[in-house]
């Protein structure tokens, strides 16, 4: 057992926290040359805390120690969005996930497809035709939100303008209270970042509450026929499905894939991708090695243990760097190239390496769903979106530096 690299240092002004939101890539590389490994310890939000950046680290942490590291209680998404299966432990979390799984796959996706596919054809269909460069980050930002709130909600921006507009901008500024300093202050001139999130979630929480209680179809009328464990449990789970989670993810894979195939270099990519749908898993796969969606994750050590052979005391604090982890150089050569077809290759089979929407038993519920849209965006019948035949974009950065997935 050795002795972790790197130092927690001294509460408050040993606290790396701005460092690291501020550029995250960075704050690990630099980490990683100085202390020649990939799992190492700083502070972070005030708490001595271990950086995991390996697979093999990750992999402990996740699957084979889920046990041993718990979901941080006080953690900004428990403010932010309640009690869900995103923030709790143990058994709940358990039946939670039982209660949500059958709502994410089979046949409630396949009956999604034409509604999918509709949102797709219309917000997409101008992209071949503008002279202008776009924001393509805001544009699929824009397609994101139609699908979820259409898809969860029974809210159709076609059909509903002026509602849909207005959960839209509730959705933004509630996201907002993540990554703000969580300092709730109201005053009759200015109110805090943080407090504003929450007048957001409350406003959302009445819409959420009325559609549970009106709505009887879809995805609403199946979300409130679920056994659930309180009164509160399906309206908080709604808001969670509404947010700007999805969309942002969707739109920052959806950017990085528009990127990785644009160019006249990248034709035969393009070609590949459109006739072979295996190879266009492979290169979503490689899309979402090089650039995830987002930080990582967060988790609490519930006791004395060890992750690739160090020693994490009790109550540190433990971040996986999905970015980094993707990039680890034992398991995927050139990491720092875009080779889909390692996925057929060395790394065949190895999609469990990923963590982009976590690992192990507690993993997101939703990759199915995310893997639905991207196809049926990608793939006739919406032909016009492929990188070729679209005007120039502004690029966003595809990793969203202010949360970190749990």
């Amino acid at each position: 057992m050795s002795k972790l690299p790197g130092n927690a240092g001294v509460s408050v002004l040993g606290d790396k926290s701005l460092e690291f939101y501020r550029d995250p890539v960075s704050f690990c590389r630099q980490r990683i040359d100085k202390h020649r490994s990939r799992v190492f310890v700083s502070r972070l939000l005030n708490r001595p805390t271990v950086f995991i950046c390996s697979v093999e680290a990750m992999r402990e942490l996740l699957c084979e120690k889920s046990n041993q590291f718990l979901k941080d209680p006080t953690d900004l998404m428990t403010n932010v969005y309640g009690d869900t299966i995103v923030t709790t432990n143990g058994e709940e979390a358990c039946l939670l996930r039982l209660s949500f799984t059958s709502l994410f796959t089979g046949t409630r996706l396949e009956s999604s497809s034409d509604y999918i596919t509709s949102v797709c054809e219309r917000c997409l269909k101008d992209l071949s035709v503008r002279d202008q460069p776009q924001c393509g980050y805001s544009v699929f930002k824009h397609l994101g939100t139609e699908l979820v709130l259409g898809l969860f909600l029974n809210v159709r921006a076609e059909e509903q303008p002026e509602l849909f507009e207005e959960i839209s901008q509730l959705c933004t500024t509630h996201w907002h209270g993540l990554i703000s300093a969580p300092i709730n202050l109201k005053g009759p001139l200015w109110s805090s970042g943080f407090s504003t999130a929450l007048d957001a979630r409350d406003k959302l929480m009445d819409i959420v509450k009325d559609k549970l209680q009106n709505d009887k179809e879809g995805f609403v009328g199946h979300l409130g026929s679920l056994p659930l464990p309180d009164s509160r449990a399906a309206a908080q789970h709604l808001l969670l499905f509404i947010s700007a989670l999805i969309p942002k993810a969707l739109a920052s894979l959806l950017t990085s894939f528009t990127l990785a195939l644009s160019g006249n270099e990248k034709e035969e990519t393009r070609r590949r991708a459109k006739e072979d749908p295996d190879f266009l898993h492979r290169v979503l796969l490689e899309v979402q090695r090089l650039w995830p969606p987002f930080i990582g994750g967060r988790r609490l050590a519930d006791q004395d243990s060890t992750l690739a052979g160090f020693l994490v005391p009790k109550d540190y604090g433990v971040v996986y760097i999905s970015h980094a982890i993707h990039r680890d150089p034992e398991v995927f050569q050139e990491p720092d190239s875009f080779l889909p077809d390692r996925w057929s290759g060395r790394n065949a089979g190895q999609e469990h390496f990923l963590c982009s929407f976590g690992n192990g038993p507690r993993n997101c519920i939703g990759p199915k769903l995310t893997n639905v849209f991207l196809k049926l965006i990608i793939l006739p019948p919406v032909p016009r979106f492929f990188p070729p035949s679209i005007p120039p974009i502004h690029p966003a950065p595809p990793l969203h530096q202010g949360n970190l997935h749990s």
